[in-house]
């Protein structure tokens, strides 16, 4: 594990574009990938990826949110910034993967969802809270991936998970660092002090219980080795797969209600009525 990596160093290798990205996990861990595309309403957004595959020779959905790593594919990807016509793509998938009894796996990567003056008017805030509400309630295995950003409810919308995996130098909050300064300290450049007040890094988040795994990372970052990144991703996706495989519905949901109910309480006890 690497050692004394300051918060806001995490937040620079999260969003280092030598890291693998969500197509490069989806193309190394997934067989027979159909890739399916728009929102059946306004348009497809590249910034979502969402499909069917087979993983390890039985059928799951597919759901990321994509960066891109060459100037072009940002473009093309909105730089990871999903439109409301992405998010509701998702929920596509997600209702395909819930009728056809498919497990769910999501890999986030997103600064946040795109805030323009268009994604408002086609109700950006809706569609996510529409994700999130389907999610939990959702009676199917649900594994999501942090494996850079997981910047707001733009991550969130895919990340109402039965196991919160997180990448050792992936981040997930409320908004940036950049974005906590300003409104904070009206200064963006005290971004780094703003990571260190945030808890935004994966040992934090695994700390709070809202992650639940941390995956290691070589030093310099996933982009040093990103197969054996990869390659960890995949064997736990499996371990955690096989257990969640075994669970009734009931007992799942049951488990995914107490999950999100316990973040924040210091008792770790919660009515279920």
């Amino acid at each position: 594990m690497q050692k004394k990596v300051s918060p806001y160093e995490r937040v620079k290798l999260a969003r280092n574009a030598k890291r693998p990205g969500s197509d490069d996990f989806i193309a190394a861990l997934f067989e027979d990938f159909f890739e399916i595309r728009g929102d059946r309403a306004y348009s497809d957004d590249n910034a979502v990826i969402c499909g069917i595959a087979r993983f390890n020779g039985a059928p799951v959905s597919v759901a990321a949110i994509c960066k891109g790593r060459t100037i072009e594919a940002r473009i093309k990807r909105n730089f990871g910034m999903a439109q409301p016509d992405g998010y509701r793509k998702f929920l596509r998938c997600l209702a395909q993967a819930v009728k056809f009894r498919r497990p769910l796996i999501t890999f986030i990567d997103t600064p946040g969802a795109y805030p323009g003056k268009s994604a408002e008017e086609r109700g950006q805030g809706q569609a996510i809270a529409e994700c999130l509400y389907q999610m939990s309630a959702a009676p199917i295995p649900i594994i999501s991936i942090v494996i850079g950003e997981g910047g707001s409810g733009g991550a969130i919308a895919l990340g109402v998970a039965d196991r919160l995996i997180m990448l050792e130098n992936a981040v997930l909050s409320v908004l940036s660092p950049e974005g906590f300064a300003s409104i904070l300290w009206k200064d963006s450049a005290r971004a780094a002090e703003a990571s260190d007040v945030m808890k935004l890094t994966a040992a934090d988040l695994l700390e709070y219980k809202i992650a639940d795994y941390l995956i290691q990372e070589p030093d310099g970052g996933a982009g040093e080795a990103p197969e054996l990144v990869i390659n960890r991703v995949g064997e736990l996706i499996k371990s955690e797969l096989t257990e969640l495989l075994k669970l009734s519905e009931t007992q799942l949901l049951n488990d995914r209600y107490r999950k999100y109910r316990l973040i924040g309480t210091s008792d770790g006890e919660v009515c279920l009525d």
